[in-house]
């Protein structure tokens, strides 16, 4: 049986620049936002939604969520040791034993976090472009089940966000971490995300509901973060307040997205069926 383990042992580091590091996680991290943004393109052409302010929305994005992700990181998971440390939550540095700062990338970005802050710079954007809130938000949840596709593969590739461990044929040896075969935690996720994408862009392209209505982010938040909160179970804990908790940081701040999705969804079905008996 443990013949059929996968030995993962990949190097997070591409190439090294000069000193600079080029990693797996911020090249997947980008041709997941170029893809999405590509998908996002043809849906901004059939509402006909100014190409402009498309163009325009990958800064809104990309600022939104590394600054969210970044911040929700820092002080949902290890606030303790990032206000002892201010100058690293926006510099890819690190203090070293020795006292000198030595480039590092950033390390540790959270989805929550990335979604408030996406929320946050949707809502400029919209104002600024003169397009309806719900309508953006429906545009970016459409795509967003894609997006997390490529973040859990490059957690993959960086050997982190890993599963307890376990004796099923398909699991992961993560030699960066230990001997153990353990659940592949972050393909569990990017699987689910894939799927939920297409179930999301099919029903849009079905015209199941008109967008705008909230509809798409509520179907994308609920079924993003449901599956996020059953994923954690089989996770190793990301920091060590979590150890003995019966819901982790990630579950706990799953949750009111999952109702909050689920109030979107709920409202558009009772219009939709006050519409039909009407």
């Amino acid at each position: 049986m443990s013949l059929l383990y996968i030995d993962w042992n990949v190097n997070p580091e591409i190439i090294n620049i000069l000193g600079i590091p080029i990693k797996y996680y911020g090249l997947l991290f980008l041709t997941g936002l170029v893809l999405c943004f590509t998908i996002l393109k043809s849906i901004y052409k059939k509402e006909n939604l100014s190409l402009q302010a498309h163009d325009a929305l990958f800064s809104y994005a990309l600022i939104g969520i590394l600054v969210g992700a970044r911040l929700g990181h820092c002080i949902f998971y290890d606030f303790e040791y990032y206000s002892q440390h201010p100058l690293e939550i926006f510099l890819p540095i690190q203090k070293a034993p020795d006292g000198a700062y030595h480039f590092t990338g950033f390390a540790g970005l959270a989805s929550h976090g990335g979604g408030i802050g996406l929320v946050i710079m949707l809502l400029i954007y919209a104002r600024k472009y003169a397009i309806p809130f719900m309508t953006i938000l429906d545009a970016i949840a459409i795509v967003l089940p894609l997006g997390g596709v490529f973040i859990r593969l490059a957690n993959l590739m960086n050997s982190e966000i890993i599963g307890v461990p376990t004796n099923v044929p398909w699991a992961f040896i993560f030699r960066q971490v230990d001997d153990l075969p353990r659940h592949p935690a972050q393909l569990y996720e990017a699987i689910s995300y894939g799927i939920i994408f297409l179930i999301v862009y099919l029903m849009y392209k079905k015209n199941t509901i008109e967008i705008g209505k909230g509809f798409y982010f509520g179907i994308s938040i609920l079924l993003i973060f449901i599956m996020r909160i059953l994923i954690e179970f089989i996770k190793v804990d990301q920091v060590e307040f979590e150890h003995g908790m019966s819901l982790n940081m990630g579950q706990i701040l799953s949750i009111p997205f999952v109702l909050l999705g689920g109030y979107f969804i709920v409202k558009n079905i009772l219009e939709k069926t006050k519409v039909k008996t009407s």
